[in-house]
């Protein structure tokens, strides 16, 4: 299975935080399919179907030898009545509710309902969402139902999305996944993955995709915003002041934030790729510029080691 180094992540096509309407969104797709991008990575959780269905309106209509596909289960979409109410986690109309279920029959039932709404004969990647509350299930109920679903060629390649990176490592170290999807946990801002979980990838041969790796916006500006996020909370002084410390480093060698965020993971040499989330045109064009990373000079990230902003183990040649 091979994918595009910068893939398209679905979140905001559902409406994350804000709402968005479906010319806008088909906008950020046909971008991201002109500028060279491959990869497309969504899941029933993101606006409760409506990521799916949208990311499907383009790829639909591609060869479907052209692109790889990664969507997500864990969670079921029960049809329930709106009532004038808005999706507790997106900004779209309460149409269904979500339902956790790792078991066989729920995972099955969850990849038929992603085929149905993309509108593809199979998925490339396949991935349990968010298992860090039901871990237990996931492992014992979901890992052998993805395994049969590889099996049988309804799928091409299985693992995990998750923040947890002692989860998704004993997730590698106890099964045959091909590959997980770490939000947040190798990036410029914070580098906890080489405790454990990049050296079990190393050592089973599984690949890593890289999410977040903006850090939930903080570093997806040259200069954190005095409101930025931190992992979906407010910056805390600390945090901010660091992000600026490594701004501080980034704009000595003529590199911005967003440039060095996206090409940090790349360096390891189990990440595979990463993923960024991407909602307009606009957005997609600003991605795809400061996505260089062969054009980071070497000694950037020297200089952020010495400095203490970089982990040790972080490889950097």
């Amino acid at each position: 299975m091979e994918i595009t180094e910068l893939g398209f992540g679905g979140g905001p096509l559902g409406g994350l935080f804000t709402p968005l309407d479906d010319d806008i969104a088909a906008g950020a797709l046909t971008a991201a399919w002109d500028h060279g991008i491959r990869y497309f990575d969504t899941s029933p959780h993101y606006g409760i179907g409506h990521s799916e269905r949208r990311i499907g309106g383009l790829l639909s209509g591609q060869p479907r030898a052209d692109f790889t596909l990664s969507t997500k289960v864990g969670r079921l979409l029960i049809p329930q009545e709106p009532a004038d109410r808005l999706d507790e986690a997106f900004q779209v109309p309460a149409a269904h509710r979500r339902v956790w279920d790792f078991s066989r029959d729920g995972i099955r039932r969850s990849v038929a309902d992603s085929l149905t709404r993309i509108g593809v004969d199979r998925i490339d990647v396949l991935f349990l969402h968010d298992a860090e509350e039901h871990f237990e299930a996931a492992l014992r109920d979901g890992y052998p139902a993805l395994a049969e679903l590889r099996a049988e060629g309804v799928v091409g390649a299985i693992g995990a999305g998750m923040y947890h990176t002692g989860m998704l490592t004993r997730l590698v170290k106890e099964t045959d996944v091909d590959v997980v999807m770490l939000a947040g946990g190798y990036t410029l801002l914070s580098q906890s993955a080489l405790d454990d979980l990049l050296p079990a990838c190393a050592d089973r041969g599984v690949s890593v995709i890289a999410a977040s790796v903006f850090q939930s916006g903080v570093l997806a500006t040259p200069r954190p915003r005095a409101d930025a996020h931190i992992d979906y909370v407010p910056a805390t002084p600390e945090g901010l002041r660091k992000v600026n410390r490594i701004a501080d480093v980034c704009e000595a060698h003529g590199v911005t934030l967003p440039q060095a965020a996206m090409a940090f993971p790349l360096r390891h040499p189990v990440v595979a790729g990463i993923v960024v989330g991407m909602r307009s045109a606009a957005e997609v064009q600003a991605d795809v510029a400061a996505y260089q990373p062969a054009g980071i000079p070497a000694q950037l990230w020297s200089d952020l080691r010495s400095e203490g902003l970089l982990d040790e183990r972080a490889p950097t040649d």
